[in-house]
């Protein structure tokens, strides 16, 4: 029975490079249903593909995720798949896959991805997921190969991990990062609203931020609307972490912050 393959990468859509990618998919696997969680994944950030697996994964269907997200393509690192409780995990070894992973109980086992027989022949090494993820997905997907007719398996330990942040609390502070900025402008931060109670905070409470070097006053609410036009407020977004907005308006223009910020949260001192 063919799995839904679930597919991520940074090609965007000026070239034909995500098509290609659906072509060969469909041709191994014609039976497997093609879910396209993004690709528009900035060029090279593994970070940033890593944390949109890991926002997305619990709502994808079991079955492959097929994520490619490579700029060391064509060099010594490995590319791998890993067999989870969810299904399996395809791409390149540079940590992109490992939050998701860990995310629903870490992998059983891990191959390398080696057998010529299970990759689509090229004179040239720059197009890995066309020539080697897309028909080792397609191949799990369809049935037609298992795990160890990839490759050799490969030392858990031996994989590519990715440090994510995690926030501190100080003195009445809690510090953390702004991991990610979506399309309308809002920020969210690896801040979590259990992070934020243990120093006294909840909804309604008034918050001071601190954006890098600037000082932003916002009110935690339960929804945009709860605010005024183009108010500053801070709320728990759809991932569960406390993000930042701006009520029509785009919160990392407003406050000025961007993708890496570090940022931090305390209650309003009366005076």
């Amino acid at each position: 029975m063919s799995r839904p393959i679930s597919f991520l990468s940074d090609f965007g859509y000026d070239d034909e490079f995500v098509g290609v990618v659906h072509g060969v998919l469909a041709t191994i696997a014609p039976e497997s249903r093609i879910i396209d969680i993004s690709h528009s994944v900035r060029r090279g950030d593994i970070r940033a593909g890593a944390l949109m697996l890991t926002r997305a994964i619990q709502y994808l269907p079991r079955g492959v995720l097929l994520a490619v997200v490579d700029p060391g393509v064509g060099t010594d690192r490995r590319a791998i798949a890993a067999e989870t409780e969810w299904g399996f995990f395809v791409g390149p070894d540079n940590g992109l896959l490992s939050p998701a992973v860990a995310m629903i109980g870490g992998a059983s086992r891990i191959v390398s991805i080696e057998n010529e027989d299970a990759r689509i022949p090229s004179s040239g090494e720059t197009f890995h997921g066309r020539d080697v993820f897309a028909p080792a997905a397609a191949l799990l997907a369809s049935g037609e190969a298992s795990l160890e007719d990839l490759g050799p398996e490969v030392d858990p330990d031996s994989v590519v991990p990715l440090l994510l942040p995690l926030p501190e609390v100080d003195n009445g502070v809690v510090s953390g990062e702004a991991w990610w900025i979506d399309h309308y402008g809002n920020v969210q931060t690896n801040v979590s609203p259990d992070d934020l109670a243990s120093i006294g905070l909840r909804p309604g409470s008034h918050v001071t931020l601190r954006a890098g070097a600037r000082l932003h006053q916002v009110r935690w609410v339960e929804a945009y609307g709860d605010v005024d036009e183009r108010e500053p407020l801070l709320h728990v977004d759809s991932s569960g972490l406390m993000a930042l907005a701006v009520r029509n308006g785009r919160a990392d223009e407003e406050l000025g912050i961007s993708e890496g910020m570090s940022v931090s949260f305390a209650g309003v001192k009366e005076e």
